[in-house]
């Protein structure tokens, strides 16, 4: 029972969204879509297409009237959908291994559903004060016209906002409140527009990510259909625009931060950052974000996309948010469905629709360009150039790689098949027909072209799966250990970050191909650019709630009251998650705060092994003085989690102070909880905080010991304070790791891990390392 109710769920999940558009009728005599539902799919040898096909043609009495009726045919379980009459859906359901047959009913639309699967619902973002809170983001710039960003219902910017809007091109209104633009090198290149206007997409998804307002109908091509909507539709926003084609750069972010500062921005957004470490003093965004945060302001930062290497992890600087990149519970695949009926199910935002039509399947290394000088162990891949339009018009291509699809494009190919198993977690939109299968599965394809006479295949249009595992860190997120400063725990949490449906410039490309000539008003990507919104619209929901807390507070929130993410799922545990998946209803009542400030941050820079002058150079304070402070370790910063880093050899010893700060009940006593792994032992004095009033202030200290170790890949325990009401839970996780002799303290001038190999900020295909410059996009 428990296998036949899962597949009846999953059936639901995969099947509806596609089946939308059947229009209601009361003529029983008119075809609707149906689904008709056997349970699990045969064991051996199964061809489900086949099998589906002769069942309709008993009942409807003609092949072709059976082949025009199919919708679709399911290989992973034995269901196929198919437009009926009444009569013969009564006719199936008195078949012998019919479990159901299920209508097509019109369910609830997730394409928000990536706020939905954090507890945010729509009956949740209409916080009176959201209006206040301003959203600053630095980004690619964004497109004013665009439905997400229309102003009904709001009332004038509030009275702190000092922000205004460049460009003779572009209109501000009370949702985009401001918008500027920045380009210290005045390098500008084709598609480049001179305003905060968006040409290439990626700032208008992230800004309605984070507040855009609802609107019903939002899709692409059809799939993920339903009401879009950012996590705070009430907030406003301010663009400022550092990212061009070339890159993001440092002089350009600086300027942009120091401007958000001065308009009044609450929250500051950054989807970018270096592809490399750097140390805290010649990072643009740890000191604008430092500026940002002694003026009240908190920045949330992508964790970056060079996972899942470890040290991979950028913006790790303190004072920052940063955020790591998970999924939701929907994912998207389409079929490769052959000649002989079997079919194949591939990763792949598929928007085009074939409509079952086949057409001839080649193997692309039997289509090489001679030439262009061009081989079968290049075309068999279909890099871009290789493939002989003479072999490939006409065609749809199996190719050995993962590709964005220009390759068989360029030579007038119908469609692709790729085999690939290096990414499996999350999809691409491709400019044709296009689906990734697993390698075992291209095999098996390629086979089928070797040994049939004349093989022929189609692609179906792309579907929604439920994605049962949710939420799991995405492979190409970075991971930690910090590479800066082990102490202190990197990424800080996770978010939705993989398939994001969100706003789109009309006039950038919509696809992975940057050639791409189509225009959409929505698109579905995916990277830690995608979760740093979220959690930027989450702080934003945080700070409408309690506009006088600190940046500290705010983030000291969202990780305390993250949803822990579960550790069988991640060898990497922390290192990939940090505190957990963000949990924004949660946030605005976490009981406890760790605060920090500009005078923590200070202390903590000095033990790190800066000086009074590069302290002064990070903080822009002629005032701040590190005097005789020794250098140590970072266990002293009042951080909402702990991070012990251990040498090769040495023993388990740590000792960190605390201090929390009381924002839920008044009279309220909290008892602490400790969970740790046979490596560790946790201990915590005291064992219980009493506080009599909201902001009292107690400390506690947190010893973490053990034996001698080496060799040892990351564990994890936690301490919880819990009050007597149980009302609220404050979590924190401890980590302990072994690291290289020397590695656990970094001189401010070098990085160890400067030299480590490093890749472009990107879930990228080979063909897609097409941006240079000085930061990457996330």
């Amino acid at each position: 029972m428990a296998k036949t109710g899962l597949m009846t769920w999953l059936l639901y999940s995969t099947l509806f969204a596609a089946l939308l558009l059947n229009s209601h009728a009361a003529n029983a005599n008119e075809r609707k879509v149906h689904i008709v539902y056997m349970g699990d799919r045969p064991k051996g040898d199964f061809s489900a297409k086949a099998t589906h096909h002769s069942m309709l043609t008993s009942v409807l009495g003609r092949s072709s009237s059976a082949q025009e009726s199919l919708v679709y045919s399911y290989g992973n379980f034995n269901a196929f959908a198919a437009k009926l009459t009444e009569e013969e859906v009564q006719k199936f359901s008195e078949m012998d291994g019919v479990v159901r047959v299920i209508p097509n009913h019109i369910l609830k639309l997730h394409t928000t559903r990536s706020w939905d699967f954090l507890g945010l619902s729509q009956t949740n973002v209409g916080a009176q004060l959201q209006g206040d809170v301003v959203i600053g983001l630095l980004d690619t710039g964004i497109w004013p016209e665009h439905e997400s960003f229309n102003d009904q219902g709001l009332g004038a910017p509030p009275s702190k906002w000092k922000g205004t809007c460049q460009g003779a091109n572009f209109t501000c209104n009370n949702k985009i409140i401001g918008g500027r633009y920045y380009n210290s090198e005045n390098w500008y290149y084709e598609g480049d527009l001179k305003s905060p206007r968006d040409s290439e997409g990626h700032g208008t998804h992230t800004s309605s990510t984070a507040a855009g307002d609802r609107v019903p109908g939002a899709s692409y091509y059809g799939l993920a259909n339903g009401t879009g909507r950012g996590g705070v539709p009430g907030a406003r926003i301010a663009m400022y625009k550092v990212c061009w084609s070339f890159g993001c750069g440092a002089a350009d972010i600086l300027a942009a931060f120091d401007d958000a500062i001065a308009d009044g921005v609450d929250i500051i957004s950054v989807s970018l950052g270096s592809v490399f470490p750097v140390p805290y003093d010649v990072d643009p965004i740890a000191i604008g974000a430092f500026h940002a945060m002694k003026y009240g302001i908190l920045t949330s930062s992508s964790a970056g996309n060079s996972g899942p290497w470890p040290y991979s992890v950028s913006n790790y600087a303190p004072w920052t948010l940063t955020v790591a990149a998970s999924t939701i519970d929907r994912k998207f695949v389409a079929k490769a469905v052959l000649g002989n009926g079997k079919a194949f199910t591939g990763l792949s935002i598929n928007s085009f629709e074939l409509y079952g039509k086949t057409y001839p399947l080649i193997w692309g290394g039997d289509a090489a360009n001679y030439s262009a000088g061009a081989s079968q162990d290049l075309s068999k891949y279909c890099i871009t150039g290789s493939m002989n339009s003479y072999k490939v018009e006409g065609k749809i291509v199996f190719c050995e790689v993962l590709w964005d699809g220009t390759g068989v494009l360029l030579a007038n190919g119908v469609g692709t098949i790729m085999a690939d198993d290096e990414i499996t977690d999350f999809a691409f939109n491709y400019p044709l027909p296009a689906t990734q299968i697993s390698t075992s599965d291209g095999e098996k394809i390629l086979d089928y072209i070797k040994t049939t006479e004349n093989p022929i295949a189609t692609i179906l249009l792309g579907e929604t799966l439920t994605d049962y595992m949710a939420p799991y860190v995405v492979s190409f997120s970075s991971r930690g250990p910090n590479p800066i400063t082990p102490d202190i725990l990197k990424p800080d949490l996770t978010a939705p970050g993989v398939d994001i449906l969100a706003a789109w410039s009309p006039i950038a490309p919509p696809s992975i191909d940057w050639e791409d000539p189509r225009s959409v008003d929505y698109n579905i990507i995916s990277g830690t650019s995608m979760s740093c919104p979220h959690a930027s619209g989450a702080a934003a929901y945080v700070k409408a709630a309690h506009p006088d807390w600190s940046p500290a507070a705010v983030k000291s929130a969202l990780m305390t009251t993250a949803t822990v993410v579960d550790p069988n799922k991640h060898e990497d545990l922390e290192f990939a998650y940090g505190s957990g998946q963000i949990n924004p209803t949660q946030a605005i009542k976490p009981g406890l705060v760790y605060d920090a400030n500009e005078t923590d941050y200070i202390s903590f820079l000095c033990k790190q092994g800066y000086n009074t002058t590069t302290v002064r150079l990070i903080t822009g304070d002629n005032s701040s003085v590190c005097g005789n402070t020794l250098n140590g370790r970072a266990w002293d910063l009042n951080y909402p989690s702990f991070s012990l880093a251990v040498e090769d050899g040495k023993q388990i010893d740590g000792i960190f102070t605390r201090t929390v700060t009381n924002v839920g009940s008044a009279n309220s006593t909290y008892t602490v909880q400790m969970y740790s792994p046979p490596e560790f032992s946790i201990s915590v004095e005291p064992e219980v905080l009493s506080f009599s009033t909201i902001g009292e202030k107690k400390s506690f200290t947190v010893k973490v010991g053990g034996g001698f170790i080496s060799q040892q890949k990351i564990t994890s325990g936690a301490i919880i304070w819990t009050d007597e009401s149980e009302q609220y839970r404050v979590r924190s996780p401890v980590v302990v790791y072994n690291v290289l002799p020397g590695y656990t303290f970094f001189p401010p001038q070098t990085s160890k891990f400067q030299k480590k190999p490093t890749t472009f900020h990107g879930p990228t295909t080979p063909s897609m390392h097409h941006k240079n410059g000085f930061l990457g996009r996330n």
